[in-house]
């Protein structure tokens, strides 16, 4: 199954969607997939609740596609997280994570618009495996523990302005602009992904491949990412942790670097999690 979120911004609804597609009213369950609802076993309240046929059916045909979680409390990112990724820029290959943070409203739906900042000559995108939080974690004992504490996983576009990003020691100021994480299109349940570790993620420009690659290729595993974070600070149900992105940014291209331009067209995928869209606009 999967959960997913519909409706005009500030107004999406919480649906299930069954395997075979068909989409079911949570409406009975809960107003929203928020904190709240994951930190009280909600995930599994839906599946039995669908396994049982105990949701309406619903037509959903025509509504917008939200983030597939409401606004988390904070966005957690992990920077230079792929060997190929960290070999493309320069960069050597970090020793612990690289953490830095989004500002939580940041967080659209997979096909609202990507918004080109003003004067902006380097935006650029990232495709990542989202992970969401499920319940409180701090101070766990072992990396083995870690995945305990995911609710779901999700496609995520990591949006950045490579200028802002690197004028100063802080990478936040330029990840943090208008529309810069588009979520989704759905969050699929932690036991329904075999293994975070083992799975393709992929994204065009244009109808052009630019990244193709898997989460093998990860420096720091989904597990040793959450047992880090929890050590120097609480994750909470419902927070999102970006965990980077592979080779195929427009940072590590030769020059002249094809950065986003008003009009182009975004497309990402991860195996099992879905496939967004977005246009490139000029905010």
């Amino acid at each position: 199954m999967q959960l997913v979120r519909l409706g005009e911004p500030g107004s999406e609804r919480p649906f299930v969607r069954a395997d075979d597609g068909t989409a079911y009213e949570l409406g009975g369950l809960t107003a929203d997939v928020d904190g709240g609802f994951l930190a009280t076993g909600g995930v599994a309240r839906v599946a039995a609740a669908l396994a049982a046929g105990e949701l309406p059916k619903a037509d959903v045909g025509g509504l917008r596609v939200g983030s597939p979680i409401a606004q988390p409390g904070k966005v957690v990112c992990i920077g230079m997280n792929y060997r190929r990724h960290a070999e493309e820029t320069g960069a050597t290959p970090p020793t612990e994570p690289v953490v830095f943070m989004k500002a939580p409203d940041v967080v659209v739906g997979p096909g609202d618009d990507v918004l080109i900042p003003r004067g902006s000559t380097s935006t650029d995108w990232e495709v990542e495996l989202g992970v969401v939080i499920g319940k409180t974690a701090r101070y766990l004992d072992s990396v083995e523990e870690a995945l305990e504490y995911v609710a779901g996983y999700v496609v995520s576009n990591d949006v950045s302005e490579r200028a802002l990003q690197f004028r100063t020691a802080q990478w936040d100021k330029g990840k943090s602009c208008e529309n810069f994480n588009p979520l989704g299109p759905a969050l699929v349940p932690a036991g329904e992904v075999p293994d975070p570790q083992d799975l393709g993620l992929r994204l065009w420009i244009n109808g052009e491949k630019k990244q193709d690659s898997s989460t093998k290729d990860m420096i720091f595993s989904v597990a040793e990412i959450i047992h880090h974070l929890s050590q120097v600070m609480v994750l909470r149900p419902g927070d999102l942790i970006n965990t980077g992105t592979p080779e195929g940014v427009a940072l590590g291209q030769p020059d002249p670097k094809p950065y986003l331009r008003d009009g182009d067209v975004v497309e990402l995928e991860i195996d099992g999690l879905g496939r967004q869209r977005q246009v490139a606009r000029q905010a």
